[in-house]
């Protein structure tokens, strides 16, 4: 039995119409996916981050309580940490954290500071493993902030972008914050002997 000319082309179309309508789906799921990936690796590259200044966040009233007992007169200082560390656990958004971690790193910057005008609390063992332990933590924190970096750039790149805008949009994904360095940090520190 034979097709009449007109179903072939109907039958045709339908196919071509499919093939069209199964490419711009898996466009669309293919473009959405991307968008929830680059999303997640930001949230994954956050909690490292979030991991590592926990970690920096237990150590610091130990190593307040070890310079404590040298330093009594330095209580300015190291009433400034104990407040950063505070504003750190209080702080609840993404861009909250960075600004309370970035009040902590120069806090316990200037508490270092102090130390130098202690001998003996230089060379007290518990000092120095505690110092030890924030040096590592320190590098860990600057090993996730760069990776958090990247995944958000990479994150921000694609939704700024088309067709990533418009998956961003659908999926209601704004662009990530990069955890950028304190602005005492910019200048260069006074060395005086």
């Amino acid at each position: 039995m034979a097709m009449s000319k007109g179903l072939k082309i109907v039958l045709i179309v339908v196919v071509v119409l499919a093939a069209v309508l199964l490419m711009a789906g898996g466009w669309f799921v293919r473009n959405y996916n991307k968008v929830v990936s680059l999303d997640e690796a930001v949230s994954e590259a956050w909690g490292q981050v979030e991991t590592q200044l926990q970690r920096r966040y237990d150590l610091v009233p130990n190593l307040v309580e070890t310079v404590k007992g040298y330093a009594k007169h330095e209580r300015g200082v190291l009433t400034e940490v104990t407040r950063a560390r505070a504003m750190v656990g209080a702080a609840k958004t993404i861009p909250d954290k960075i600004a309370a971690n970035n009040n902590l790193t120069s806090a316990l910057g200037r508490l270092l500071v102090v130390v130098e005008n202690y001998p003996d609390l230089k060379a007290s063992q518990n000092f120095l493993n505690l110092q030890d332990e924030l040096a590592g933590t320190e590098n860990r924190i600057a090993v996730a902030r760069r990776r958090y970096n990247i995944a958000a750039k990479e994150l921000n790149q694609f939704i700024k972008g088309i067709p990533g805008v418009i998956f961003a949009r659908i999926r209601g994904t704004n662009p990530a914050p990069y955890f950028k360095a304190p602005k005492e940090a910019k200048k260069a520190p006074a060395v005086k002997f």
